[in-house]
């Protein structure tokens, strides 16, 4: 769906249909340990380019919105990212898990010596 931001995430729901005014972020409202989630959050969200950038099913996100200045100053979106295949942390969720890209195949695989 797409966000507030203008940007597609899998995480965002909204619905306006019958006068209703729902907006909220799955992933954010799964952290119990997170701050409240805000519309406005969506502008500086890494997690779309994160989706965009890496379509890896075995890639499980945690998002918690971290305080900042005064109210809404400062907020941000902080992601962790794991691999429930390996069972490892991801250090760069964009990249993936590199244990999983080692089992892909490659460009020699596919096509051989030509």
């Amino acid at each position: 769906m797409r966000t507030p931001a203008g940007k597609e995430c899998r995480f965002y729901y909204e619905n306006f249909h019958r006068g209703r005014s729902d907006q909220e972020c799955r992933l954010i409202d799964a952290n119990l340990n997170s701050e409240t989630w805000h519309p406005n959050d969506c502008q500086e969200c890494p997690v779309p380019a994160i989706l965009a950038a890496n379509s890896d099913p075995n890639l499980v996100l945690e998002g918690a919105v971290k305080k900042g200045f005064l109210r809404m100053f400062g907020r941000r979106i902080e992601v962790k990212a794991f691999c429930s295949k390996h069972l490892v942390d991801v250090a760069e969720p964009r990249v993936g898990c590199p244990q999983c890209a080692r089992e892909k195949p490659g460009i020699q695989d596919l096509f051989g010596n030509i």
